[in-house]
């Protein structure tokens, strides 16, 4: 389990985040949702090692992990798909994969199968460049280097931004299968509301860097979730 406790983040002397608290359990989503420029991304970016925080914990099994940088965190289980996706333009969609190599042992360094099944068009498109992929088969892309590293715990930021509804289904498709699988805890940031309702099991809802909402999946209505996003 993922715990964060009091994480406060700043951007030189502007306060971003103010005291956050939020949990990520195992074979669960935990959707964290709000108007744009609330700090959702930055939350992201803290627990991801792309941002340092200033203050608070964040633990995952019990232990503290302090980490100050991205490696760090892709170390201890932690992989990031950014809005944006960040895939390499000029690599191949296999030399894009094979950068989820880096933070593990050598002898882990093969592409597994499973990486197709869950987004068979990545089979169909090894050599092609990153590139030249579509938005939503660049977002499986992303994912799918992310689930290379074998995380604890996946972080995804938008990933329906910008993508065809067909795409969409097929991204909330794999993540119900991660779920059921019960071995990862995911962190869904996400603006589309029926995605998110969807899939989230707890829901968190910041305005202006702070927690306002928090609750569970059966103990909320879909009109009750749908008024405080509207705040």
């Amino acid at each position: 389990m993922l715990e964060i406790k009091d994480l406060t983040l700043k951007y030189g002397q502007s306060q971003i985040l103010h005291g956050i608290n939020l949990t990520a359990r195992p074979g669960e989503v935990t959707t964290v949702m709000g108007t744009n420029g609330v700090g959702k991304t930055s939350l992201l970016r803290a627990i991801a090692g792309r941002h340092p925080y200033a203050e608070g914990t964040i633990t995952l099994d019990g232990t503290p992990l302090n980490h100050l940088n991205a490696y760090d965190a892709a170390r201890a289980g932690i992989a990031y798909v950014p809005q944006g996706r960040e895939v390499f333009p000029m690599m191949t969609v296999g030399e894009n994969l094979q950068t989820g190599f880096a933070c593990l042992p050598r002898g882990n360094h093969t592409i597994p199968t499973r990486m197709f099944d869950l987004f068979p068009v990545l089979a169909d498109m090894i050599d092609r460049r990153g590139g030249d992929l579509s938005g939503g088969q660049q977002q499986q892309l992303a994912i799918a280097r992310a689930l290379i590293t074998k995380p604890r715990v996946l972080l995804l930021d938008e990933p329906t931004e910008g993508i065809q509804p067909n795409i969409i289904q097929q991204i909330g498709e794999v993540i119900k299968t991660l779920c059921e699988e019960g071995e990862m805890a995911i962190i869904l940031v996400e603006q589309f509301f029926d995605f998110a309702y969807d899939l989230g099991a707890e829901f968190s809802v910041i305005e202006r860097g702070e927690v306002i909402f928090n609750k569970r999946s059966e103990a909320l209505t879909r009109e009750e979730l749908y008024q405080q996003v509207l705040v």
